[in-house]
């Protein structure tokens, strides 16, 4: 894509383009990154910050923006040798939120944009692949009607399981979920999903702009200090098809261990489907190491992609990946962020690897960083009755009484520490995520919806228990022949994945001799030894950084 603005509210994504997170946003300015390193990034676009806030305050597209959503769409065809809407090669495209800030899942994506009637047809005939293309034009349902109409994730994955199936045939199968979906959506909302792909943008951008004020994008902000007044990006973005065929997939990965900072690639991959399908927590995922197995110029891709990102950033990194029959694309890229011993160890190795500087490594470290590494363990060799094990998504131990719903949460949270337990979550439960002491989902893995908000918040989760099966309407969790109530007490044990019965003694965990390093570090700076981690951390920081 050429590095020429579009004009006032539209922006380019090239490698010449600005980094400029108050205008892209930090998922645009990411994207920028990764076409400046050489990396493979679908074509896209972004539609600036600025456009969301005069849209919040007027009620309507700043004057331009539709001309400049006309040429964007130009240069995306031009980049693709597709075009939007037509009936020969369909330009597909996704568009996704992206603030300066970082709001894991609180607003809205439309995935599979463009899909119409006549499109569907299209890209059946192109890829003869009809169920394919059906599943697709399914999931541009399902997403415009959870981000325009608000209809929950979990009532529209059921409208798609209502009718009657043929297990034999995934291409009846697919349209028979589409005919229920689209009836599901006319019954809830009186409306259709516009048949002509320009006016699906206008929709779909609108209602990513209008998304910056929902309850709970309001909601998160306030829990973590995040200005009302930022507005959002939108990134428009040629779509890759991870669920394409058996070779296509999506994941996110990790440099290295978000739970202990090991310099391992950590993540998970789901095979044949959408991104959407790991970071909501709904579906079983694979370790990221899969992709090594089934599709080794994949995993050499990323690992390479990683690297190189880690190398820009000196530091560790985040990405959201999508491979299309046997190809890697990135779609998404931001630093770690690690907070505690994991923080410690990547900043101790950072040094150790001649990336950074001690002084570097010392200001990289929070206090409270320090006052997370003694993180709790349950001690299971206490005579702890184990109910089940997940994996660990948050280190540390919450003991509260047991929660099926967000509400619930919320409520009985006034009369002490309470545990979330729920199938997985959704942004539609965050005031419940951040009433409860802890978090439980019987789906989903360590890049889940449940896993990504808990380590935002510092709170202990356990993922994916598959064996517990969570009844919200009855208020009971069941795990084998043993069935809890709201209300029952339980311990959750973040860093091991155990679920605890009643509550636990446990125990706590050596410090990792990279912290004794660290301080040694902050010693040297300061000229002090006395006082705790976080008063020696503190003194190396005043003088390192004296007018913060």
């Amino acid at each position: 894509m050429g590095a020429a603005p579009f004009g006032k509210w539209v922006h380019p994504v090239s490698a010449e383009a600005e980094e400029d997170v108050s205008a892209l946003g930090g998922k645009g300015s990411g994207l920028v990154l990764l076409r400046r390193l050489g990396l493979p990034v679908p074509p896209a676009f972004v539609v600036g910050t600025e456009a969301c806030r005069i849209f919040l305050r007027d009620g309507r597209f700043p004057d331009g923006l539709d001309d400049e959503l006309d040429a964007a769409i130009a240069v995306l065809e031009a980049d693709t040798g597709r075009r939007f809407g037509g009936t020969d090669r369909p330009l597909v495209v996704s568009v996704r939120s992206g603030g300066s800030v970082s709001m894991p899942g609180m607003m809205s994506t439309v995935l599979d944009l463009g899909l119409t009637d006549a499109t569907t047809a299209a890209l059946a005939a192109e890829t003869g692949d009809r169920r394919f293309a059906l599943d697709s034009r399914q999931r541009l349902l399902t997403s415009f009607a959870s981000a325009v109409h608000g209809l929950g994730a979990e009532e529209l994955a059921a409208a798609a399981r209502r009718g009657a199936r043929a297990p034999e045939s995934p291409e009846a199968n697919a349209a028979a979920a589409l005919a229920d979906v689209e009836a599901f959506l006319l019954e809830r909302t009186g409306d259709r999903v516009p048949d002509d792909a320009r006016d699906q943008l206008d929709v779909a951008v609108r209602s990513v702009f209008r998304s910056w004020n929902t309850p709970r994008a309001r909601t998160y902000r306030t829990l973590h200090g995040i200005p009302d007044d930022l507005g959002t990006a939108v990134v428009v973005q040629a779509m890759v098809f991870g669920n394409r065929d058996d070779r296509s997939g999506s994941g996110v990965a990790f440099s290295r261990d978000p739970n202990t900072g090991a310099r391992t690639p950590f993540g998970e991959v789901l095979f044949a489907r959408q991104g959407e399908d790991v970071v909501s927590g709904t579906s079983a995922t694979e370790p990221l190491g899969e992709l090594a197995e089934r599709e080794p110029e994949v995993w050499a891709g990323l690992l390479d992609a990683m690297g190189r990102i880690e190398e820009h950033y000196r530091d560790s990194c985040y990405v959201e990946f999508t491979f299309e029959s046997g190809r890697l694309w990135l779609l998404q890229v931001r630093r770690g962020r690690f907070t505690g011993g994991a923080a410690t160890r990547v900043a101790v190795d950072l040094v150790d690897e001649s990336v950074i500087t001690r002084d570097e490594a010392l200001l990289r470290v929070s206090p409270q960083d320090l006052r997370a590494l003694h993180t709790p363990r349950v001690d299971t060799a206490a005579g702890a009755v184990v109910l089940t094990r997940g994996l660990g998504a948050c280190p540390g131990v919450a003991v509260g009484r047991l929660a099926t719903t967000a509400d619930k949460a919320v409520r009985m949270a006034a009369d002490g520490p309470v545990v979330l337990v729920r199938p997985h979550t959704s942004p539609a439960d965050i005031h419940g995520l951040a009433a409860a002491a802890g978090v439980v989902t019987a789906h989903g893995g360590p890049a889940s919806h449940a896993a990504v908000v808990a380590r935002s918040m510092a709170k202990p989760a356990v993922v994916g228990a598959a064996d517990l099966t969570v009844d919200a309407a009855e208020g009971q969790v069941r795990v084998g022949a043993r069935t809890l109530t709201d209300g029952d007490t339980i311990t959750i044990d973040g860093g091991s994945g155990e679920v605890v019965l009643g509550e636990s003694p446990v125990t706590t965990a050596t410090a990792d001799p990279r912290l004794h390093r660290l301080l040694d570090w902050a010693d040297e700076v300061s000229g002090r030894t006395a006082g705790t981690e976080q008063d020696r951390l503190e003194a190396a920081h005043a003088v390192l950084r004296p007018d913060a």
